[in-house]
């Protein structure tokens, strides 16, 4: 992930979680119901060679990937959705080899046709066709990832709300922002706000250390959905390092971890229903390690049972 990427060159950044702002807090005191915090943890990707030897045996074949990843997390961002439009009959294979994990969820990025190029505008027929081959799926499928380029600013707020507005109910869908106007400008930042509290739309929180204005940490719902980038840079070579061949995750990324770990909590106890926390790493053969990490800490700081990852 490239995105907010500094490759690490950290001097200046400041990488506390910031104080969440009031409407966070009246969101989840709003919305108490006492239900059980939901946890899910994963990755990005799971057809990463560089996970053998420490998820994958370095016997395991290719098409046995997801499989084995689905036994020791229960989410991942879905990427394949945002570069083709499937059918219901071709999504069902992915179906199929998460099986034997009735509890794993995807979360299905949404076509870059719908997003880069159309950008949300006559987008009704492509919308469709994609919300179909969700079927595919079938109770696997978790919520919908709606990524905004770069360079979508909030100019085009309006169209966004349409399309917003305009999309079926039933499923849940998680939007993302990144230009800078949208948390530079406080109006701006207090529409999309508003808007998405206003549809149960959560407003994802991405933790990258080259943007840290997008470390917004406004709660739109009871759904905490967050993207955290690490801060190693690819390829840190770690000498006497063989467990992890040649690199590790940087120091400060443990830190963050620990600090998302007590945010969480506060939450947890303020009312927070789920979290969706997905970690990205330049190197991803560091990623089952981090995610290893934050979910030993869970378990530790608030009294959960995460099942964690297996690590070769």
């Amino acid at each position: 992930m490239e995105f907010g990427n500094l490759n690490g060159e950290f001097e200046g950044v400041n990488f506390a979680l910031p104080p969440d702002p009031e409407a966070t807090t009246k969101t989840l005191q709003d919305k108490r119901n006492g239900a059980n915090l939901e946890i899910r943890i994963g990755g990005a990707k799971w057809a990463d060679k560089r996970w053998k030897g420490v998820v994958y045996p370095n016997t395991l074949k290719e098409d046995e990937y997801l499989k084995v990843y689905s036994e020791n997390f229960n989410t991942i961002e879905f990427g394949p959705t945002f570069y083709n439009i499937y059918k219901a009959e071709e999504l069902s294979k992915w179906k199929e080899q998460v099986s034997g994990s009735p509890d794993f969820k995807f979360l299905p990025k949404f076509p870059q046709h719908i997003t880069h190029i159309r950008r949300f505008v006559n987008a009704e027929e492509v919308t469709t066709k994609f919300y179909e081959s969700l079927n595919g799926l079938g109770s696997h499928v978790g919520p919908l990832l709606l990524q905004l380029p770069d360079n979508i600013t909030p100019k085009s707020y309006l169209q966004l709300k349409a399309y917003l507005e305009s999309m079926p109910r039933n499923l849940k869908v998680a939007v993302e922002v990144r230009h800078r106007d949208w948390f530079a400008i406080e109006s701006n930042r207090i529409d999309l706000f508003n808007l998405l509290s206003r549809l149960d739309i959560p407003w994802v929180i991405t933790d990258a250390p080259g943007r840290r204005d997008v470390l917004h940490m406004n709660l739109s719902t009871t759904d905490a959905i967050i993207r955290f980038v690490g801060a190693s840079p690819i390829n840190v070579k770690v000498e006497g390092d063989t467990s992890l061949g040649r690199s590790k995750p940087h120091e400060v990324d443990y830190t963050r971890i620990d600090e998302w770990v007590e945010r969480l909590k506060v939450w947890r106890d303020q009312g927070l229903k789920s979290v969706w926390f997905f970690v990205h790493q330049h190197n991803e053969r560091l990623t089952p390690v981090m995610c290893d990490y934050l979910i030993q800490q869970l378990n530790a700081k608030l009294g959960v049972d995460v099942k964690r990852p297996t690590l070769l």
